[in-house]
């Protein structure tokens, strides 16, 4: 008969295989999920979460047939709480059971790591953002890790929107150091690379639309979509898309916000955010064609006589600043004499003659016309809500950068060219330039992070 020691080993081998097993099974739930497009067509998108679901419940069967108690010895008890609930947070959306097991999880082992970051996962998805902060900065007392660091990322940025101009800059940039510290850790983890471009999209419109900054982002979006895990997921999609449309890449916007509604249709922001998209092109498109429905008479006397005060700066023999370039001299030419791309050296005046109202208010978007006749939209970021111009006011732009949009759908066909203003204070309206006060950081926000 074998002594009190040795049935304890027996049982303790004979309980670790056990967890190896449902170790195993967990991985491959997760692997499952994570590479469903690389095994399943894109039709098959609408029941994904559906077929997920019940091979969760098959594998959760195995765990809730289990006696913790009597059948897993005490030292591995906080392994078997984490494996049982990291399957029942295999969901997209919060499952209270997690939080219960992962509690216990990390009560009987403080110094589990990824019992902390999935736990805070869990409060995370029960919007409890206090909680999760608190559990992923605990994570970091005892390791450094990308999951934890990813995640305080999605998180500062997540609070940073409540906050003033001041601490929101500082909390954006803590975030962007975050995310970059969790590739460091991984670079072939697409998911820490989504984080990172999220962040620098954030850092472009809340602290400095430098052109470098978006181009970061979208390097850190081409480096997540090496990595077939991330390539399946909607969100890198998504928030690819929101960059392209502040980017002005309509077409290709329309295309990505497609891809990430076919693989998650019951998603409902991309379908938002593409619906706000096209609705914003056959906008920018009638309001150019109608000329903001402005009768010809009206029309007419608004470009009867144009005082070049309205210029501002911007006079004929005046000699400004523009950027880094001193003693300017800018030429004042008519609309249609612009050429596609910058036109140095020269300053267009046009009138307003109507605006398009969208609920994202970003950008600000308006048309002008001068005498040639030709309308073209302006899209104009950061002005403040409620300081962008009126119908019939001047406006002087300097260097425009006119670009020609050719968006072709399968519903519409969108035709239009565009002139982009990044900073309202280079503007005079009516003669006056454009004050800082008027100046407001645009906020972005991207959801479906966490995985």
């Amino acid at each position: 008969m074998a002594n009190g020691g040795e049935e304890h080993s027996v049982s303790v081998d004979k309980a670790n295989k056990f967890i190896e097993n449902l170790s195993k099974e967990l991985q491959e739930l997760y692997s499952y999920r994570d590479m469903f497009f690389e095994n399943h067509p894109i039709e098959m998108a609408k029941n994904k979460h559906k077929y997920v679901e019940e091979k969760k419940d098959k594998l959760i069967e195995k765990f809730e047939s289990v006696d913790v108690d009597t059948e897993i010895p005490f030292s591995l008890r906080a392994q078997f709480q984490y494996l049982k609930g990291r399957c029942y947070n295999v969901s997209i959306k919060y499952d209270a059971r997690a939080t219960q097991s992962l509690s216990k999880a990390v009560k009987l082992n403080p110094h589990m790591v990824e019992a902390w970051n999935e736990l805070g996962e869990c409060y995370w998805k029960n919007m409890n953002i206090k909680e999760a902060r608190a559990c992923f900065e605990g994570a970091l007392k005892h390791e450094r890790n990308r999951i934890s660091l990813r995640c305080l990322s999605i998180i500062l940025r997540q609070e940073a929107g409540a906050k003033k101009d001041g601490e929101a800059t500082q909390m954006i940039l803590k975030s962007v150091e975050y995310a970059k510290e969790a590739v460091s850790q991984d670079t072939a983890d697409g998911q820490s690379w989504i984080i990172l471009g999220n962040s620098y999209l954030c850092q472009y419109f809340t602290v400095s639309q430098d052109p470098a900054i978006l181009k970061q982002c979208m390097s850190a979006y081409k480096q997540a979509f090496t990595d077939l895990i991330a390539r399946g997921q909607p969100d890198l999609y998504y928030n690819k898309a929101i960059a392209l449309k502040y980017e002005e890449k309509y077409s290709e916007a329309l295309d990505t916000f497609n891809r990430a509604c076919d693989l998650d249709p019951l998603w409902m922001p991309p379908t938002r955010e593409r619906a706000k998209l096209r609705q914003f092109l056959a906008s920018a498109v009638d309001l150019l064609r109608t000329r903001g429905k402005i009768k010809c008479k009206r029309l007419a006397n608004m470009l009867q006589s144009v005082d070049k005060k309205m210029l501002g700066d911007y006079l004929p023999d005046q000699f400004v600043t523009l950027g880094a370039r001193r003693d300017v001299n800018l030429e004042l030419v008519r609309i249609n004499a612009l050429q596609e791309g910058p036109n140095e050296n020269k300053v267009i005046l046009g009138r307003v003659v109507g605006s398009i109202h969208s609920e994202n208010a970003v950008p600000f978007a308006f048309a002008i016309i001068d005498d040639s006749m030709k309308c073209v939209l302006v899209t104009a970021y950061n002005w403040a809500a409620g300081r962008g111009t009126l119908i019939g006011d001047w406006v002087a732009i300097p260097e425009p950068h006119l670009k020609s949009h050719n968006v072709v759908t399968p519903e519409m066909k969108y035709v239009f060219q565009s002139i982009r203003v990044n900073n309202p204070m280079n503007l005079f309206v009516n003669g006056r330039r454009v004050e800082r006060s008027q100046i407001a950081g645009t906020r972005v926000s991207s959801t479906y992070e966490m995985h």
